[in-house]
C-alpha cells in the first residue's frame, strides 16, 4: 500500500449545498417510530438528522461492487475492501430549521496507516462545517476506518462488556425493512445494509450490518425520549462492534453528572457495540 500516496488527499476539499425540507425528517420520525408533529417552515432539526442531507449522489456508472462510489475521488483511493463509519465528534452550534439553504465545506484532515490483528488498517479524517444564513450551525469530524476482512480462523478480537448500570434503555427490533429505510432516506448504497447473499457470502458477516450512523441516532433518539426538553451541545460516539439485524440490540443512557449523559448500545450478548457522551446546552 502506497501510504504517501494516500496522503495527498490531505487537505482536499469538497462543497456541497442543500435546502433542509420536510420530507426526509416526517420519513425519518415514521421509521424510528416517532410521533412527532408534522415538520414545517421554521422547524428545527434534531441533532445528527442533518446526515439526510448532502448524501451521495455519483451517478450509477460510478458506484463500486460494494455499493458505494467508486474510490479516488474526494476519499483517498484506500485499496481494502471493508470500510466502516467508526465514530466520530460533533458540536452542535444552533439548530438548522426547515427551509434553510444549506452548505457544507469538507476538508480530508488526516489520513494514517496502522496495523491491526486482521492486517492493515487505514484511518480517515473527515472535518465537516455545516452552515446556514446565521453561520456555522454543525462542525463535525468523521472517522472513517478501512481494512481487510479477517484471515479464515483468525481469532475475532475479545469483546467488552456494555455497563450495567442503565437508568434507561430501549430494545431495538433492526429488521431488513428499518436498514432499507435508512439507506433510502440517506442515499447510501452499501450493500451490507440491505444485501444478505452480498454481506454474507462476499463481505462474509452473519447478517445485515446496522449503519453506525443509525446506531447514533437511536442513542440521541433515546435521550430525546427520556430527556425531550435538553439541548445536546456536543455528541461524540465510537462504533466497538457491528450489530446485524439477526438479533435484537438495546440503546441505553445514564446521567453522567449535571451537564452529560452517557449512551451505548448493548449487543444480545451483553457487550459493548458503540459508546457514546453527549454534553448538554
Amino acid at each position: 500500500m502506497n501510504t504517501e500516496n494516500l496522503q495527498q488527499w490531505i487537505g482536499r476539499t469538497e462543497r456541497r449545498t442543500d435546502q433542509v425540507t420536510a420530507t426526509p425528517i416526517a420519513a425519518l420520525s415514521a421509521t424510528l417510530d416517532r410521533d412527532d408533529p408534522e415538520p414545517v417552515s421554521g422547524s428545527d432539526v434534531p441533532p445528527l438528522w442533518h446526515w439526510l442531507y448532502f448524501t451521495p449522489l455519483a451517478r450509477q456508472s460510478e458506484i463500486g461492487p460494494d455499493g458505494h462510489p467508486k474510490r479516488g475521488g474526494f476519499l483517498p483511493p484506500v485499496p481494502l475492501p471493508r470500510r466502516m463509519w467508526a465514530g466520530g465528534r460533533l458540536e452542535f452550534h444552533h439548530p438548522l430549521h426547515v427551509g434553510d439553504p444549506i452548505t457544507r465545506v469538507s476538508r480530508v484532515a488526516d489520513v494514517s496507516v496502522k496495523s491491526g490483528h486482521s492486517g492493515a488498517l487505514v484511518f480517515v479524517k473527515v472535518h465537516h462545517e455545516i452552515a446556514d444564513t446565521r453561520g456555522i450551525a454543525i462542525t463535525e469530524e468523521h472517522d472513517i476506518v478501512y481494512r481487510d476482512p479477517p484471515a479464515p480462523g483468525a481469532p475475532a478480537p475479545a469483546p467488552r462488556a456494555a455497563p450495567d448500570d442503565a437508568a434507561f434503555s430501549r430494545e431495538i427490533a433492526p429488521d431488513p425493512v428499518l436498514l432499507f429505510r435508512y439507506s433510502a432516506l440517506t442515499f447510501n448504497g452499501h450493500r451490507i445494509h440491505y444485501d444478505r447473499s452480498y454481506v454474507t457470502a462476499v463481505e462474509g458477516y452473519p447478517g445485515l450490518v446496522v449503519h453506525g450512523p443509525l446506531i447514533a441516532t437511536l442513542l440521541l433518539d433515546l435521550l430525546r425520549r427520556e430527556m425531550p426538553h435538553a439541548g445536546v451541545r456536543r455528541f461524540e460516539f465510537r462504533a466497538v462492534r457491528p450489530l446485524f439485524d439477526i438479533h435484537r440490540f438495546a440503546v441505553c443512557g445514564r446521567r453522567d453528572g449535571e451537564r452529560a449523559v452517557h449512551l451505548w448500545a448493548r449487543d444480545h450478548e451483553g457487550f459493548l457495540a458503540m459508546e457514546a457522551v453527549a454534553q448538554l446546552s
